[in-house]
């Protein structure tokens, strides 16, 4: 056998760069008012305003406009088209091989329930109220919490909804209302995840990164069974040289890439997404542990953190203190039964 390696080798640079820049660019863009696609996007159009024709460039600014500053299904269609293109390769080519390796048809099945169950979470989460703030609910809902004095102060305004902004809260553009224990605006449920989805979005994306896991595990004993089966790692092959070597990995995963080439593109695919979507679930699930959101994340790496006090002498910054914290057993029971007022009425 011959051995094309260094087509190979550019062919796969190229396959993994393009996954990679394109998960990261995603990544990026997902839950910011203004991500990084529609900044470069915006720096693009600057760049080209010369050439472009004006009635041109408005059209682009407006396009832009309502995909990163409007709520879309843009992002909603393209998480079902890779769901779809994952689940038709591995059922039309993975799992019929699989069942004619005599797989157990249980463990072939699971990517199938990972999904069904993640299917209901995401419409679950999209559908579901995330904590709107309204005249009616504002007085209720701002005695929910208490101001930490840090992140969150007693007497702000919001401008847009005319009301003063609960402990917690903060105004969502893209939804155009102040959202109650806000977390971020996700893009691919194309909704805010709040006090009253937050459990939603944290089981759609445990079984998001479960079904990944899941395809990929299977995907991958299905290779490495088709290597053991034709005990190809005996085998030995001619390098562009001449000369005949042992069959080593690079060799073993060129063939495998020639002969099973969307099989493997859809491994690579789904590993990479595992592992993206693993760490992404870690922090969440930490967040979620310590009664954080991503919002007062973000807002306390700013002004640091202190085991002690939030208010400080004058003329020196103060320092944030998660005062919501309860425990990890009453952190996790708020996530999946929002505290109310009634509640908290009750313990004081």
């Amino acid at each position: 056998m011959s051995w094309p390696g260094m087509e190979f080798v550019t062919l796969l640079g190229i396959y993994l760069c393009s996954v990679l820049a394109a998960i990261a660019l995603l990544g990026l863009c997902s839950g910011r008012k203004e991500g990084f696609l529609a900044r470069s996007a915006s720096s693009a159009i600057q760049v080209l305003s010369f050439v472009i024709p004006t009635r041109l460039q408005r059209a682009t600014q407006q396009a832009l406009h309502r995909l990163f500053h409007t709520r879309s299904c843009l992002f909603v269609g393209l998480h079902i088209a890779l769901q779809a293109a994952v689940y038709g390769e591995y059922t039309w080519e993975v799992f019929v091989y699989c069942w004619e390796l005599q797989f157990p048809l249980l463990l072939l099945l699971l990517p199938y329930l990972l999904l069904a169950g993640n299917v209901g979470c995401f419409v679950l989460c999209s559908r579901a109220n995330p904590g709107i703030i309204t005249k009616s609910n504002h007085t209720s809902l701002v005695k929910v919490y208490a101001y930490d004095g840090v992140l969150f102060q007693k007497g702000i305004m919001c401008p847009t909804c005319n009301l003063e902004k609960p402990a917690r809260s903060k105004h969502c553009s893209l939804c155009s209302a102040c959202v109650h224990r806000f977390d971020h605006h996700c893009v691919w449920v194309n909704n805010c995840v709040g006090a009253f989805n937050t459990r939603y979005f944290l089981l759609y994306l445990l079984t998001l990164t479960a079904t990944a896991a899941a395809v990929a595990t299977i995907t991958a004993a299905f290779l490495i069974q088709v290597v053991l089966l034709s005990s190809m790692m005996e085998g030995r092959y001619i390098d562009d040289k001449g000369h005949e070597r042992a069959v080593d990995l690079l060799f073993l995963i060129q063939h495998l890439f020639l002969t099973f080439p969307r099989i493997v593109f859809m491994l690579g695919f789904v590993t990479l997404l595992t592992l993206i979507l693993g760490a992404y679930s870690c922090f969440t699930l930490c967040l979620a542990l310590t009664n954080q959101t991503s919002n007062e994340w973000c807002k306390s790496r700013r002004c640091g953190s202190s085991p002690q006090l939030t208010v400080l002498p004058p003329g020196r910054q103060a320092v944030y203190k998660n005062i919501y914290s309860k425990g990890v057993w009453m952190n996790l029971k708020e996530i999946f039964m929002p505290a109310t007022a009634l509640e908290r009425k009750k313990k004081m």
